[in-house]
């Protein structure tokens, strides 16, 4: 179930929302990072990415950029995502851009579940940017939904079985 908390954003004096989603996924840490990992799926799982265009070969490093394209024909709109922190098999953080809208800092954590499940939880919150601006109950659920549709995705390609070559 999604949560929200409250938190001071810095330099603004009052308090914002930041959406916060939870899902837990019947599949290793391991399995769950190999998916965020492989920055050519992003379109795959994250809602409103409509394309990768290119993908730094050193993805997922601290400074690797995955290009992309978000949003319907005609208006999509081409920018890039900056990995700002990595921790394997335990985080991802992200600064994902959408110019002229602004840009928004996702922070993916991933932590076991007993034997064979992962917990993730998808922190995100605009940084930059008209939107950072135009917060309010709506744009909250939007982005909720959006994010718990993202897990759930993600979550479908981490526990996707591989298929079995053929002879």
């Amino acid at each position: 179930m999604p949560v929200t908390r409250k938190r001071k954003h810095v330099g603004a004096g009052y308090d914002l929302p930041v959406a916060i989603v939870q899902r837990t996924v019947p599949a290793r840490p391991e399995q769950v990072f190999a998916v965020l990992a492989d920055g050519w799926t992003y379109s795959d799982w994250v809602v409103g990415t409509v394309h990768i265009r290119d993908v730094d070969p050193h993805w997922p490093q601290v400074g690797a950029k995955l290009h992309h394209k978000a949003g319907p024909w005609p208006l999509s709109l081409h920018d890039s995502s900056t990995v700002l922190a990595v921790e394997q098999n335990r985080m991802l953080t992200l600064t994902a851009g959408l110019w002229p809208l602004g840009s928004a800092r996702v922070e993916v954590t991933l932590e076991p579940v007993g034997a064979s499940a992962t917990r993730v939880t998808l922190k995100e919150d605009f940084e930059a940017g008209p939107l950072l601006f135009v917060r309010n109950k709506i744009n909250d659920l939007v982005l909720h939904r959006r994010n718990i549709e993202s897990l759930r995705r993600l979550s479908d390609i981490a526990t996707r079985a591989p298929k079995e070559a053929k002879s």
